[in-house]
């Protein structure tokens, strides 16, 4: 490794982490499992990238769609099921890596992936209107401010500071 991109190397590796850790919380929740086990899923998922990954810049984390599939498995038949169907999803990951079937993926027509993506982010944010609740009531008052002005300070850092400087990534400040 190059000295000269080891700094980049770093910042982009602590971005990376800070991001990985909020986001496996989330899908752990969204998934109605311990958000512990969301953590542990990303660290075994990061080891296993970093040993075996194919890219040096390959970036290995939770799969929303993963969680939202997830929720129905959990909530039907319990988490016992959980470490089974995520075994049979890496074996069959495995098979399409081996018989090269990655290339099938083009035939997705790109409305259908746009779709797919939008839905995703559209059940995950109403996942996340529940941290905005107390006691299953809705926030209100200085608990709620408190809640909306840290959501903008957060957007207002990750769409300002890359106008500022590009010394830091915005994602790891915010």
């Amino acid at each position: 490794m190059k000295p000269a991109r080891l700094r980049a190397d770093l910042l982009a590796g602590l971005t990376t982490s800070f991001a990985l850790v909020p986001e496996c919380i989330a899908f752990a929740l969204v998934a109605h499992l311990n958000p512990l086990m969301g953590l542990y899923g990303a660290f075994i998922i990061c080891t296993l990238t970093a040993l075996f990954g194919g890219r040096p810049g390959m970036i290995s984390g939770a799969a929303g769609s993963m969680a939202v599939v997830i929720v129905a498995l959990v909530v039907q038949h319990g988490v016992q099921y959980l470490l089974a169907t995520v075994l049979l999803g890496g074996v069959v990951m495995i098979l399409f890596g081996l018989l090269r079937l990655g290339k099938l993926v083009r035939l997705v027509p790109y409305p259908v992936m746009l779709g797919f993506v939008n839905g995703l982010a559209i059940v995950i944010a109403l996942a996340q209107l529940e941290h905005f609740k107390d006691g299953g009531h809705w926030l209100s008052g200085a608990p709620l401010y408190l809640m909306i002005g840290l959501v903008a300070l957060t957007m207002l850092v990750v769409y300002v500071l890359p106008k500022l400087t590009r010394a830091v990534p915005p994602a790891l400040v915010a």
